[in-house]
């Protein structure tokens, strides 16, 4: 039949039937299943057949690795330096104890001590447990990903053959698949929102609004081969919380959106960003700061309180560390989220690098760069965590109260809990940290002063 037809009416049809199926299997197996929050478990046998792979291609490496002599990459998973949790008067006590026979109280200062500082100070910069969490963690496995292993050599032409498949795969066919699921997800959340924002508040208005939101969140994270298991559901944030989860990257936002409904909190951005802010405040009581009031710890404070004492409002989405850390650790939690005085609904995320690598360096890569690595990655596999709420105890200020929640995410998640800010990834050290270790060393000496003193 087709013979019968001209040749520009032939291109017309192949052309139509080039677009069409592709679309409607996107509609079919994506779209539709993402709107319904239904999944084929498609993406979980791709993950299954990658690791394979993976596993494979890990052995072929070793195994060519010793044949021909070559080091293989190790990364130091626990620090380059073996360290004790010890205090500064335990070790400083052992040194002097070592070192001279003298009784430990004797001296209000020995010299020896001078050299737990010299320590420290060189293990610190050999081994700066700060500066690691900002960059990319390293895999003892190759996963075909050219940026995953700093080591890789020609090994054989099978393994070559394949990483090469695997660029083409990436790069031609999810690439394009996931831009489009993309631009899919983000016009139907503008549209959506704008369209719900003209509805009279109310049940109806609020009932919209929520599926809007996670249908276009879902959509989003088909988007990125989002593969997320959600653990201990029914602590899920409630209304007239905060909930507060350690910060990886951005699209952490998209992980927790796609789970449930929640009121972000962020600066207002122009461009795109903006669009898509003013858009979502329309439907929902989005909290945004202009770049004046984000420095006004007491403004945003206030908004927050506001905002959390009206129980029948989301529960506020905020990451209290103030950046992105390289899913390794959780660094300082901000205390102006733990001032208000709500229950906290804690949430511990942590990827797997061995599909792609989520953790944002803002340092090195622009948004674009960024979003073009997630979307030429494998997938983006992740485990969320909902912890059980807490709340402030009376005799807590807000800092020990952000320790507490803080050190309750890493527990959970497998994190490295750090003191240390993370603010440290563009400023200096404060001085508050300096007088810190010098207030311990002298309440040492003068603690064994007033102890000679009395006896």
């Amino acid at each position: 039949m087709f013979l019968l037809l001209p040749f520009d009416s032939l291109v017309v049809n192949l052309l139509g039937i080039s677009i069409t199926v592709p679309f409607t299997l996107l509609l079919v197996f994506i779209i539709v299943p993402a709107i319904f929050g239904v999944s084929f478990g498609i993406r979980k046998v791709y993950m299954k057949t990658l690791l394979k792979i993976f596993q494979w291609a890990t052995l072929r490496i070793e195994r060519g690795a010793k044949e021909k002599n070559h080091p293989l990459y190790k990364p130091y998973v626990n620090g380059i330096i073996a360290k004790e949790p010890t205090s500064l008067e335990e070790e400083i006590k052992e040194i002097r104890r070592s070192g001279s026979g003298k009784a430990l109280d004797a001296p209000e200062f020995e010299l020896s001590d001078i050299f737990y500082f010299c320590r420290k100070g060189i293990e610190t910069i050999m081994d700066d447990e700060v500066t690691k969490r900002f960059s990319a963690e390293e895999l003892e496995s190759w996963n075909l990903l050219s940026r995953t292993n700093y080591n890789f050599q020609y090994i054989s032409l099978r393994l070559t053959v394949l990483w090469g498949l695997g660029v083409l795969i990436r790069y031609c066919f999810l690439l394009p698949l996931r831009i489009a699921l993309a631009f899919t997800g983000i016009s139907l959340l503008v549209t959506g929102t704008t369209v719900v924002g003209y509805l009279p508040n109310g049940r109806c208005k609020e009932f919209l609004s929520k599926h809007v939101h996670l249908m276009c969140y879902r959509i989003c994270v088909r988007a990125l081969t989002a593969i997320i298991t959600y653990h201990d559901r029914e602590n899920r944030p409630r209304n007239g919380g905060i909930c507060v989860a350690n910060h990886t990257s951005p699209i952490d936002v998209i992980i927790l959106a796609s789970d449930g409904y929640y009121a972000m909190v962020g600066q207002v951005h122009g461009g795109l960003m903006g669009v898509i802010q003013r858009a979502m405040v329309k439907a929902c009581p989005h909290v945004w700061f202009e770049r004046s009031e984000v420095k006004d710890r007491h403004l945003v404070a206030k908004r927050l309180t506001e905002h959390v004492q009206d129980k029948s409002k989301l529960p506020i989405l905020i990451f209290p560390e103030g950046t992105c850390i390289n899913n390794t650790s959780v660094m300082m939690f901000k205390k102006g989220s733990f001032e208000t005085g709500a229950t906290v609904y804690p949430i511990a995320i942590k990827y797997d690098p061995q599909f792609g690598d989520a953790f944002f360096n803002s340092s090195k890569y622009g948004m674009v760069t960024y979003l073009l690595r997630m979307m030429t990655s494998w997938a983006i596999v992740c485990s969320v965590w909902y912890l059980p709420p807490m709340t402030r105890q009376p005799e807590e200020d807000a800092v020990q109260f952000a320790n507490r929640v803080k050190s309750a995410i890493a527990r959970q998640g497998g994190l490295v809990d750090l003191l240390w800010d993370g603010g440290l990834k563009r400023e200096k050290v404060k001085d508050t940290f300096k007088e810190e270790q010098q207030k311990l060393y002298s309440k040492m000496i003068v603690g064994n002063h007033e102890d000679r003193s009395r006896s």
